[in-house]
């Protein structure tokens, strides 16, 4: 859902996957992997691949707002959860500027993720040009304030709710491939037990090199 109160939000990819498996320029790859490699010379938390994010009850957590009897979270400003996050790198916060007057690139779900009483958010931050996902977050209520329990920053990445679960989509580059053509993806989904997300399994989808062919699937590990 978007259109949150505050800041208006780039129009992001609700293909989701199958922006991951359309090409991407050089360029845009480029520009995404030096982020990636700021992040982790800035002396910050630095790029984070998967699991849960230590928020705890450090400062930078958002108020809650108060639930509807459904459970369903009020919407907040999602650009305010991840420049108020000290979870999230500098990198990912420089880069998170607004593509056209105050529309920035961020899609976001709201679900259940983590059977708390009011539904989770996932944010994902992208670029504006070819909408390549920089960050993926989920951030749950607790005490009446949003936390960081999950970050994956290391580009592309793409993070959604698959019936209860969370999948998080990263593309894979073989030795020799050049940065405009990834071999493929690795699907990786996990589920929220004992207070943090587990990998359950993941699927590695190989790029088929035919012309108008297809990824194939391989085995999850």
């Amino acid at each position: 859902m978007r259109g949150l109160t505050g800041r208006g939000t780039c129009p992001g990819p609700s293909r989701a996957r199958d922006t991951f498996k359309a090409a991407i320029t050089a360029t845009t790859v480029l520009a995404a992997l030096a982020l990636s490699a700021s992040a982790c010379g800035t002396g910050g938390t630095g790029a984070r691949d998967e699991g849960p994010a230590h928020a705890g009850s450090a400062p930078g957590t958002v108020p809650a707002p108060s639930p509807d009897p459904t459970g369903r979270a009020q919407r907040l400003d999602p650009v305010r959860l991840i420049e108020d996050d000290p979870h999230v790198s500098a990198a990912v916060k420089r880069g998170l500027k607004p593509c056209v007057a105050d529309e920035y690139p961020v899609d976001v779900s709201y679900g259940d993720l983590t059977a708390g009483s009011t539904e989770d958010i996932v944010i994902n931050v992208l670029t504006c040009g070819d909408a390549v996902g920089v960050g993926a977050y989920v951030y749950r209520e607790q005490g009446g304030r949003y936390e960081n329990v999950f970050a994956a920053e290391e580009p592309p990445v793409y993070a959604e709710i698959d019936r209860g679960d969370l999948v998080v989509t990263k593309q894979v580059y073989a030795r020799g491939d050049p940065v405009s053509s990834p071999s493929g993806e690795d699907v990786i989904t996990y589920r929220w037990t004992a207070g943090r997300f587990v990998k359950e399994f993941s699927t590695r989808n190989e790029y088929s090199t035919a012309v108008g062919g297809g990824p194939t699937a391989s085995p999850g590990r």
